[in-house]
């Protein structure tokens, strides 16, 4: 058996044909809106806790945590979206990601759960406008519970995380 990197490993998942399997999300709430990101890309979810502030850094870039000697950035995903109101709770969570050699966290509502899409229950992401900057989005997820049904916003956290916008990981050009 022989070991992969992270790219790699990546590369191979990327690849997969979309009938291949399912896809597991983690669903997180923003305000109303419910969203799911690759449950791979997950390395634990947190209590939130204040982030130490970094100075002349954009709003929604909270700061940072010491986790086990590894210092996080923190960004709110709420003022990253434009939620006008945002407000700290005992739901409010910060999950941590593990992506792009990098790892990161992310303030979020609450967490919902963990959900298996089939490619069926996916459908494209609507296009917008360049200039609406959701290039991120990677389709919509639909879930059946009883006779209601959840749509869920799929978001390619890493691209999110990683783009130029943010200005969170060494652009590599």
């Amino acid at each position: 058996m022989t070991s992969m990197t992270y790219a790699e490993d990546s590369a191979v998942r990327d690849a997969a044909a979309p009938g291949d399997a399912s896809h597991e999300c983690l669903t997180f709430q923003l305000g109303a809106v419910e969203y799911g990101i690759d449950i791979l890309k997950v390395q634990e979810i947190r209590g939130y806790e204040e982030p130490t502030h970094i100075a002349n850094a954009p709003a929604f870039i909270k700061g940072v945590v010491n986790l086990r000697g590894v210092i996080v950035p923190i960004i709110d995903l709420r003022i990253k979206f434009g939620q006008e109101k945002v407000e700290y709770g005992p739901s409010t969570v910060t999950v941590i990601l593990n992506m792009a050699r990098s790892v990161m966290g992310v303030v979020v509502d609450a967490v919902s759960d963990v959900v298996d899409l089939t490619p069926e229950q996916i459908r494209p992401a609507p296009n917008f406008d360049s200039a609406v900057g959701v290039n991120f989005i990677t389709g919509i997820g639909t879930v059946q519970q009883g006779d209601q049904q959840r749509m869920l916003i799929l978001v390619d956290i890493e691209r999110l995380m990683t783009s130029a916008e943010m200005g969170l990981v060494a652009q590599a050009h």
